[in-house]
C-alpha cells in the first residue's frame, strides 16, 4: 500500500505533466492575442498590395497614353515607328 507521502510524491511528480483548466484558459488568450496580431499584419499587407496593384494599373495606363501619343505624334510627321 501506498503511504501519503508516496502518493504526494506521484501527485507533485505529474503536476507539470498535465495542463489544469486555468492553464488552457491562460493558453486560449494567448492564441487569441496572436490570432489578432496575424489578422493585423496580413490586413495590412494586404492594404500595401492593393495600394501597389493600383498604383502598378495607373502606370500602365500611363504608359499606354504616351504610347499613344508617340503614335499620333510619328503618324503627323510622317514616320513610321516600329516596336
Amino acid at each position: 500500500m501506498l503511504t501519503e507521502q508516496e502518493i504526494q510524491k506521484i501527485v507533485d511528480a505529474h503536476k507539470v505533466v498535465f495542463a489544469t483548466k486555468q492553464d488552457f484558459l491562460e493558453f486560449k488568450d494567448e492564441i487569441k492575442k496572436d490570432v489578432v496580431t496575424l489578422t493585423v499584419t496580413v490586413d495590412g499587407y494586404a492594404k500595401k498590395a492593393d495600394m501597389y496593384f493600383q498604383e502598378m494599373l495607373m502606370l500602365s495606363h500611363k504608359i499606354d497614353r504616351h504610347e499613344r501619343w508617340l503614335l499620333q505624334i510619328s503618324d503627323k510627321l510622317g514616320l513610321k515607328l516600329e516596336y
